[in-house]
Order: structure tokens, then C-alpha cells, then sequence
């Protein structure tokens, strides 16, 4: 329904075309790859592979697509790691359709557009976590244990130990559970 009804709302807009849709991440690559579109909007959160997911292959394939964010996740955690990912748009999914349609118009024209609360507040509390230490912390929050990660991330059951330990400090969490579930608040997972 929202995917619907935000593909309405952008083909109001007399200088904008919806040139397609998906449902999923997977769906939306495809997409990509054959329409080739200025500019993708998409979620964080979606089956197959993320918003961040995409922007990141969207970069590594060096197609000239431009990523916009619309999100719930009001959190600088995914802002940074989506900026990282090589997203030029970050908004949040209250704000009004044309705000959309100016970060659209702003990204289109090779610009930035961050909502700006959420921009204020990324420069406060930096993500302590490396690539490696959030990817394990990511798998044990899922319930995996050691020897599984361990196997998922080719790495041996020491590393793995000293990766989630290292999470934990970091983090002031007392366990790998507790890491994890204040690593996804933060939006750093």
C-alpha cells in the first residue's frame, strides 16, 4: 500500500516519472540494472538485501543511479552507515510528499539531502563498532553461536570470541545480546 500509494504521489509531480517499483531488494537491483533510473528511493528495511545493501552495490557496479533513503529510522546510526554506503538522500518517512519530491529534485541534481534534526544529531555520539565487529555482533544477535558465525564468517572461534568481546566493551553491554539489541537502537546493526 505505502509503495503504491508513494508511486502516486511522485507521478503528481510534473517533473518526475516512476519508471517502476518493488517490493523487495532483489526486485529492486533487477530493476536498476535494466531501467536504469536517475534516482532509486528506498527503504532500509526490506527483504533480500537492504536500502544499504543496494546503495553499496549500486556504488560497486559504478551505475550512475542516485540513492535516496525514506525511512522510520530515525537513527544517526543508519544515517552514517548510509552515507558510507554512498546515499546522496536520508529523509523520514512523516515528512510532507513535496520534501520528497525536493530531496528527489536536489539528489537528481547531484546534490545532498539529509533530514536536518537527524543531520544536527549525527554529529553527536560516533559508531564505535568496526565492519568486522558489527558483523558478528549482527550474526549473534540473530541467535547464532560461535561455532556458527565462526563457520558464516570464515573465521576461527578465538576471533569470533575476541570480535564480540571487543563489541561488549565497546558498547557497556554485559553480554553479546545486550550489545547487539543496544547496537540495533542505535542503528548501528
Amino acid at each position: 500500500m505505502v509503495l503504491g500509494a508513494l508511486g502516486t504521489l511522485l507521478g503528481l509531480e510534473p517533473d518526475l516519472d516512476v519508471v517502476g517499483s518493488a517490493a523487495d531488494g532483489e526486485d529492486a537491483l533487477r530493476l536498476i540494472c535494466s531501467l536504469r533510473p536517475d534516482v532509486l528511493v528506498t527503504d532500509i528495511e526490506m527483504p533480500g538485501r537492504t536500502g544499504l545493501d543496494l546503495a553499496a552495490e549500486i556504488r560497486r557496479r559504478g551505475l550512475p543511479t542516485r540513492v535516496v533513503i525514506l525511512t522510520t529510522f530515525a537513527r544517526t546510526g543508519y544515517l552514517r552507515r548510509a552515507l558510507d554506503a554512498g546515499v546522496s538522500g536520508y529523509l523520514l518517512k512523516d515528512a510532507p510528499s513535496a520534501t520528497l519530491a525536493d530531496a528527489i529534485r536536489t539528489v537528481h541534481g547531484g546534490g545532498r539531502a539529509v533530514d536536518p534534526a537527524l543531520a544536527a544529531d549525527a554529529w553527536g555520539e560516533p559508531d564505535p563498532l568496526t565492519e568486522r565487529e558489527r558483523q558478528v555482533l549482527h550474526l549473534a544477535g540473530d541467535g547464532l553461536g560461535n561455532a556458527d558465525i565462526s563457520a558464516s564468517l570464515h573465521l576461527s572461534e578465538g576471533t569470533v570470541r575476541n570480535y564480540l568481546s571487543e563489541a561488549m566493551r565497546k558498547l557497556g553491554a554485559p553480554n553479546r545480546t545486550a550489545a547487539a539489541r543496544l547496537a540495533r537502537e542505535r542503528g548501528w546493526l
